[in-house]
């Protein structure tokens, strides 16, 4: 169905990295790609003195392998992109460079800080040039409480 897919993977649960990352092998086309995406969050100016200098490669380096370990453990082939910056801005330059034809997200529960400020789906929706697919499941309601009480943060 799609030739180059952009699999956003947030600070969420595996649960719903791995619902994601089959669901973007499902859609790929034969011989399609899939980019695994994570973006970490700009720090602000004022908190870099307080970390380590190497934290950004360090942060870099831990989310390729983990999305490596990740991708290679359900055996989905993709290329691993990690990028530091704004989430939205990130993915919707990424699909651009990559002539992506579907971003891939996961929604979360809304806040206020949402209401304030946008969520990145929002933003990603607002401004991909190409299609957008959201998924909506929470991970609570997820193949119930079972596997839930095994479930981890990827990140």
């Amino acid at each position: 169905m799609y030739r180059t897919i952009i699999c956003g993977i947030g600070t969420g649960s595996r649960q719903t990295a791995i619902r994601l990352l089959r669901r973007a092998a499902a859609l790929a086309d034969e011989g399609g790609s899939i980019v695994v995406m994570h973006v970490i969050e700009n720090i602000p100016r004022r908190h870099l003195t307080e970390l380590p200098e190497a934290f950004e490669t360090t942060a870099i380096v831990d989310a390729e392998k983990k999305l490596a370990s990740l991708c290679k453990e359900m055996g989905i082939l993709a290329t691993i992109e990690v990028r530091i910056g704004i989430a939205a801005s990130q993915l919707v330059s990424v699909a651009r460079e990559k002539s992506a034809d579907l971003i891939l997200l996961s929604s979360h529960v809304t806040d206020i800080t949402d209401y304030v400020f946008s969520s990145i789906v929002d933003k990603v929706v607002r401004h991909a040039g190409c299609s957008v697919l959201i998924d909506r499941r929470l991970d609570h309601a997820y193949e119930g409480a079972a596997s839930q009480a095994e479930d981890v943060a990827l990140f």
